[in-house]
């Protein structure tokens, strides 16, 4: 009797494996690391031994994979499963990570699962360059170099995309290498750059490597020039690897307001470029200014930094944040004011989720601005998280119809950007995200605030209604005691859990994986 099932599930599988091994390979730089400050060398020689050893299995499922339409879907979903649970490895051998992470300790069973649970959300959140953390304190005194490094690579390997990497690296994959960036590039729409998908992603991650070090050696050049005393070259290789990706983990438990204002100030227009879609950059390397400067998208963008920019600055200049315990006087002060407005706004718009204040100490009307910030996100073809500025421009061009037609309703008139007209098929698509993306949200704001109320932590509707959105838009720090200098660790386990499935979800932007969930997406 022949198969029910249309997804030959082995080859997504066995692709999976070899993905496995690119994560191995990438393990020798916090490798590296440990064989500098002498940190964990076994714990990183053992992660990647049993890494390879997983690879190698998998890809037994499939001597010779051949990825459809559906397998490729698939594989993208699992992968991001996968890579994150390979991603524990090295906080579960190294023993700490969380309070409740007793490595391989059996002694205490409740104690062993928070801690898998507590390893797994570091890395979910790493990968899915969603930046909310369970580690608590975060310092090289109570956590290695190497295994911090490890946490800031895994940001940076997500923040482009494994699967671009992939299909970048690996002939076999061009055959179905659009539908596998399409399912996992950040965006409505795919831009392809060259005449062939395998070439383009090789752009893209071109010019997101050339960004990552630009900003590492201006960072260790401030360092080593006195201007930033604490920038040494760790620092500077690890706070690029997490800002270009729009990330937000950071070595330093005050994230950037560790640093002088000369590295916030070098920090923020990077920040401001990882949420522009990389493929103008390319435009503007080939000498097509024009595609990049007249790009409806990026203009919008630009627009809305520095307009956000300019009203957050005014707020905190009037008295929104008053003096902090991190972030110093606003209230008064034109330079504090614009940095840290010019800062917030480009770390929340674009999820990357620094912080150089400690806004969950603002007053309300500070904190639900910066909540709408975190509504926006970056632009398609970028690492930034949330909707995503295009989204909202079809969004409103497809309301602005709909009243239209209320009075006119034999008009015809199609919904164009940038001159072009958006394809019928292409709108219902991102009306369906963006429907999708805010029931998520208000569900997710609503499981948080009930699981945390069962265990006896209450939480108030801001911390709430911010940590899910942290999570599906992949910003990391939310307000209150989910704030950017706080924690998620206080969290029960079921509610992290929950919070990894919004991360997985919102990285891989709903619909592809939530098609898996349909019964129609596995028969024939």
């Amino acid at each position: 009797m022949p198969s029910a099932l249309k997804v030959d599930w082995r080859t997504s599988v066995a692709v999976t494996g070899t993905v496995l091994k690119l994560i191995a390979a990438a393990m020798a730089v916090p490798l590296v690391v440990a064989l500098v400050y002498g940190d964990d060398l076994l714990v990183f020689g053992a992660s990647i031994l049993i890494t390879l050893a997983l690879g190698s299995a998998l890809e037994r499922f499939d001597p010779d994979p051949d990825l459809g339409p559906r397998e490729a879907l698939l594989l993208v979903a699992v992968v991001w499963i996968v890579v994150a649970v390979v991603g524990t490895i090295p906080y579960l051998l190294a023993g700490y990570g969380t309070e409740s992470t007793v490595g391989l300790d059996f002694s205490s069973l409740g104690a062993f699962v928070g801690g898998i649970v507590n390893a797994l959300f570091e890395s979910t959140s790493g990968f899915t360059t969603t930046g909310a953390t369970v580690l608590g304190e975060i310092s090289t005194d109570r956590h290695s170099h190497a295994l911090l490094m490890w946490r800031q690579l895994t940001q940076w390997l997500g923040g482009m995309g494994i699967i671009v990497l992939m299909v970048a690296i690996l002939p076999e994959l061009a055959v179905n290498g659009a539908q596998l960036v399409s399912a996992e590039a950040p965006g409505p729409q795919l831009q392809k750059l060259t005449p062939h998908i395998q070439e383009t992603a090789r752009v893209l991650w071109k010019v997101y490597f050339a960004f990552t070090v630009a900003l590492a050696v201006l960072l260790a050049l401030l360092g080593a020039s006195g201007l930033a005393p604490n920038m040494d070259l760790f620092n500077a290789v690890a706070h690029a690897f997490s800002t270009m990706p729009t990330g937000g983990f950071s070595p330093q438990s005050e994230s950037i307001a560790a640093f002088s204002a000369v590295v916030q100030w070098a920090i923020i227009p990077f920040m401001v470029v990882a949420g522009v879609n990389f493929g103008l950059f390319w435009h503007l390397l080939e000498g097509e200014t024009r595609e990049f400067l007249e790009d409806t998208e990026f203009r919008t963008y630009a627009g809305l930094v520095a307009a956000l920019t300019g009203v957050l600055s005014v707020l905190l200049f009037t008295g929104v944040a008053p003096r902090l315990a991190i972030g110093g006087l606003t209230e008064g002060v034109a330079e504090n004011s614009l940095r840290q407005a010019a800062f917030q706004i480009g770390s929340l718009m674009n999820s990357t989720g620094f912080a150089t204040s400690d806004f969950a100490q603002w007053d309300q009307h500070g904190q639900v601005f910066l909540l709408a910030v975190m509504f926006v996100g970056g632009s398609a073809g970028s690492t930034g998280g949330g909707i995503k500025v295009i989204r909202w421009l079809i969004v409103l061009k497809v309301l602005k119809r709909e009243l239209l037609h209320t009075s006119h309703p034999d008009a015809v008139q199609p919904i164009r950007l940038g001159g072009a007209v958006v394809d019928e098929e292409a709108l219902r698509g991102i009306v369906a995200f963006s429907m999708l993306y805010l029931l998520l949200f208000g569900l997710g704001s609503v499981v948080i605030a009930l699981d945390a109320a069962r265990v006896g932590i209450e939480l108030t509707a801001l911390e709430a209604v911010g940590g899910s959105l942290a999570t599906v838009g992949n910003i990391g720090p939310a307000f209150g005691r989910l704030g950017p200098f706080g924690s998620y660790l206080m969290l029960p386990d079921t509610t992290k859990l929950f919070m990894i499935f919004l991360m997985w979800v919102g990285r891989l932007e709903i619909l592809p994986v939530l098609a898996l969930f349909t019964g129609a997406f596995w028969r024939r």
